[in-house]
C-alpha cells in the first residue's frame, strides 16, 4: 500500500509563520500515522521560488532572485528540522528537473490547442499575481487582499480552462471526498454552478517579469507562477520520489483555505486537460487568528513558530496546534492557552501519570508480568472488572475509532481528545487502586502491569502527534525499540508488553510545567510554579473554615467599563438587602450590555479593595478554560440575597 501526501510549496518572499507550520505539522502527523499502518509513504514539501513577489523581495534586498531564494529556503528547512518533520523530499521550483517537467506539460497543452495567445485588458494585483475583471474588483482594490490593482493591456497566453467547467463540476459531485471539509466542497460547487469559468492567463511578458520558467514555445514569456507551482506535485514524483512505485495521483493535498480555488479549480482543470488522474482528496484547513485578531505583519502579531518552539518545546507546540480546535476550522493562537495545555493535559495528566507509574515500579522493583499472576487473581471479579470495563479503549474498539478519526475527515483534534481521555481514565484507575499501600503482591503486580501496558499503548497512539515524547515514554518503560519501526495493529494489542523493572528508569520530567502568572484586573499579583501548586494542594481547609465564606445570590443591575483597563468592569450588584459596587476582570469575556439582569454568585464578606482606583465590595465567581471565562449562575428562579449552600 502507498500513500502520497503533500503540503503547499511555500513562497520564499518571507520567513515561515505559524500557518506554514500548521499545515506541515498536520501533514507530518498523517505521514507518521500511515507509516505505522504499514504504508509506503511519500511525504513532499518544498518552496515556490518564481514570480513577481519573489522578484520584488530579492530586489528590495539588493540580491538576484535565485540568491534570495537560496537564502530564504534555509529558513523553511531549519524550521522543519526543528519541528521534527519527517518529509521524504523537499522540492524547489528552481530545480532543473521541475523546470523541464513544467515546460513539457506546457508544450503538450499548446500542441493540443489547449493554450492560445490573445490580447488582454484587465486589472492586475501584484501581491497576488492575479488578474481580475472589472466586476470583480472592489473600489479599485483586489477582492482577495484589499490592495490596489493596476490596469494592464498586453498579449498573453491563456489555458482554455473554461472548457472544463462542466467536467469539473460533475467530477466533484461524483466524488464527495475530493474536496474536504464538506463546507469547502460546497463553496467550490457553488462557485462553479453560479459563475462562468474563464480562461486562465498562464504567461507574463519577460519585459514585465523575467523571473520565471520560459515558455517552451515563446521565449518572450515566462510561466505564470501558479501553473509552475501546482505542477510540483506531479513533477516531484518523477525525480524526488522512490522510483519503484508509481506515486501519481496524490492521495492527499493539504492546503490552507485561501488557496483552495487554485487547487480545486486551476489544478483540477489542468489535470483534466492533460488527461491525468486527479488527486484523491484536497483538504483545505482554516486560518489562525492571534488573540482573536487576524494575523498580519501590519498588526505586528505574526507568530514566529521557531521562537515559540525554543521557548516552550517542540512537542508542546505540535500538540497545541492540532489539539486546540477541529482541523478545517479557524482557530485562535494564544500563549496563555498554550501554557494551559502544557500545564494541564501534558504535565498534569500525561506527564504525571508516567511519573507516578515509574515511581511505583522503581519503589516495588516489580512491574509484573501476565504469566506471573496466579489463576486466583486472574479470576478475581474486581480484577476482571478493571481489565474489561475500565480500559475498553485498549481493545479493538479503540483502534478502530482511532483509525476512523484519522482516515475519515482528518479529525486530528478529535483523535487527540480521544487519546487523552484514556490518559484521564488511567489516572482515575491509579487513584482507585491506590497501589502505594497495596500489600497483596499479585494484586500489586497486576496493577503495575496495567499501568505500564496502558502507557505503552498510549505512546504508540500519540507518536504521530508528539513523536519525541512518545519515544521517551517507551525509553522510560525500558522498551528497546523505536516506535517508528513498529506496526500499529501489532503493537496496540493488550497484553503484548513485557517489562523488566531493572530497565525502567524515571529520568527527567516528560513535560516540565511552565511558569504561570495569575492576574487580578491588569496587575500581576503572584507567580505560581509547580512547587507552589503542590503546596497549595496540600493546604486543605475544614468545613468550619469554608463556612466563613458568605456566598450570596445577586443580580447585576449596571455594568460599565473602567477607563484605561482592558479587563475590568464596574458592576452594580443587587443582593436583596443592598446594592454592591463590584470590580470584576471579565471585560474580555462579556460586554456590559449582556451582563444586565444576570444572576450571579457573590462573595459578600470580602474586605473592600481598590482595583485601578475603583473600590470593590465583593467578588463575583466564574470558571475558566479554553480561553473563556463563564460567570457562575443559576438554572431556575432564586431569591436575591439567598445564601449559597
Amino acid at each position: 500500500m502507498k500513500f502520497y501526501i503533500t503540503t503547499p510549496i511555500y513562497y520564499v518572499n518571507d520567513i515561515p509563520h505559524i500557518g506554514h507550520a500548521y499545515t506541515t505539522v498536520a501533514a507530518d502527523v498523517m505521514a507518521r500515522y500511515k507509516r505505522l499502518c504499514d504504508y509506503q509513504v511519500f511525504f513532499l514539501t518544498g518552496t515556490d521560488e518564481h514570480g513577481q513577489k519573489v522578484d520584488k523581495a530579492a530586489r528590495d534586498r539588493g540580491l538576484k532572485p535565485k540568491e534570495h531564494a537560496d537564502l530564504m529556503v534555509e529558513n523553511f528547512k531549519k524550521l522543519w528540522k526543528k519541528l521534527n518533520i519527517s518529509n521524504d523530499a523537499f522540492i524547489r521550483t528552481t530545480d532543473k528537473e521541475h523546470i523541464k517537467t513544467v515546460q513539457g506539460l506546457l508544450q503538450k497543452l499548446f500542441d493540443e490547442g489547449k493554450i492560445e495567445k490573445r490580447s488582454y485588458s484587465g486589472w492586475y494585483c501584484v501581491p497576488d499575481e492575479r488578474f481580475w475583471t472589472e466586476k470583480e474588483i472592489m473600489g479599485g482594490n483586489c477582492p482577495d487582499c484589499g490592495r490596489p490593482v493596476e490596469h494592464i493591456e498586453e498579449e498573453n497566453y491563456f489555458f482554455l480552462m473554461s472548457k472544463y467547467q462542466e467536467d469539473l463540476k460533475e467530477y466533484i459531485e461524483k466524488n464527495p471526498k475530493y474536496i474536504l471539509p464538506e463546507t469547502r466542497k460546497n463553496e467550490v460547487l457553488g462557485f462553479l454552478k453560479n459563475n462562468k469559468l474563464g480562461d486562465l492567463c498562464i504567461s507574463r511578458p519577460k519585459q514585465r517579469l523575467s523571473w520565471g520558467i520560459p515558455l517552451p514555445f515563446d521565449e518572450n514569456y515566462v510561466t505564470y507562477v501558479w501553473f509552475d507551482a501546482l505542477v510540483n506535485y506531479y513533477s516531484a514524483t518523477k525525480y524526488r520520489a522512490p522510483t519503484d512505485v508509481d506515486w501519481w495521483p496524490a492521495d492527499l493535498h493539504l492546503v490552507g483555505k485561501d488557496i483552495l480555488t487554485t487547487h480545486s479549480v486551476y489544478w483540477s482543470a489542468m489535470l483534466l486537460a492533460l488527461k491525468k488522474e486527479l488527486p484523491k482528496t484536497i483538504f483545505a484547513h482554516g486560518w489562525w487568528t492571534v488573540e482573536g485578531s487576524k494575523m498580519s505583519k501590519s498588526f505586528g502579531n505574526v507568530v514566529d513558530p521557531l521562537a515559540v518552539v525554543n521557548e516552550y518545546g517542540v512537542d508542546q507546540f505540535r500538540y497545541f496546534l492540532l489539539r486546540e480546535f477541529p482541523f478545517g476550522l479557524d482557530g485562535n493562537f494564544s500563549i496563555r492557552l498554550l501554557k494551559e495545555r502544557i500545564n494541564g493535559e501534558l504535565a498534569n495528566d500525561l506527564g504525571n501519570l508516567l511519573s507516578r507509574t515509574l515511581a511505583l515500579v522503581i519503589k516495588n522493583k516489580r512491574p509484573g508480568f501476565p504469566e506471573n499472576i496466579t489463576a486466583k487473581v486472574e479470576k478475581d471479579e474486581f480484577i476482571e472488572f478493571i481489565r474489561v470495563r475500565e480500559f475498553p479503549e485498549f481493545t479493538v474498539k479503540f483502534s478502530n475509532s482511532f483509525k476512523s478519526f484519522m482516515d475519515h475527515g482528518l479529525k486530528l483534534n478529535h483523535t487527540i481528545l480521544y487519546i487523552m481521555d484514556a490518559v484521564k481514565k488511567m489516572n482515575i484507575y491509579i487513584d482507585k487502586r491506590s497501589p502505594w499501600g497495596e500489600k497483596d503482591s499479585d494484586m500489586l503486580s497486576y496493577t503495575l502491569y496495567t499501568l505500564l501496558e496502558g502507557l505503552r499503548i498510549i505512546a504508540v497512539y500519540l507518536f504521530p502527534f508528539i513523536p519525541e515524547s512518545a519515544q521517551k515514554i517507551w525509553d522510560a518503560l525500558g522498551i528497546d525499540k523505536k516506535i517508528e519501526h513498529c506496526k500499529l495493529d501489532e503493537e496496540v494489542i493488550w497484553g503484548k508488553g513485557s517489562f523488566d523493572s531493572m530497565k525502567i528508569q524515571k529520568g527527567r520530567q516528560l513535560f516540565p510545567r511552565v511558569e504561570e502568572k495569575m492576574e487580578i484586573g491588569d496587575k500581576v499579583t503572584a507567580t505560581v510554579t509547580e512547587s507552589t501548586v503542590a503546596a497549595e494542594e496540600r493546604q486543605l481547609i475544614s468545613i468550619d473554615e469554608f463556612a466563613k465564606v458568605d456566598l450570596r445570590v445577586g443580580e447585576i443591575k449596571q455594568a460599565e467599563k473602567i477607563e484605561k483597563s482592558k479587563k475590568l468592569l464596574k458592576l452594580k450588584v443587587d443582593i436583596g438587602t443592598e446594592e454592591r459596587q463590584v470590580v470584576a476582570g471579565i471585560a474580555e469575556h462579556y460586554t456590559p450590555e449582556e451582563l444586565i439582569g444576570k444572576k450571579i454568585v457573590l462573595v459578600a464578606n470580602l474586605k473592600p479593595a481598590k482595583l485601578m482606583g475603583t473600590e470593590s465590595h465583593g467578588m463575583v465567581l466564574a470558571a475558566g478554560g479554553d480561553g473563556r471565562l463563564v460567570l457562575i449562575g443559576f438554572d431556575g428562579e432564586v431569591k436575591l440575597g439567598s445564601k449559597v449552600k
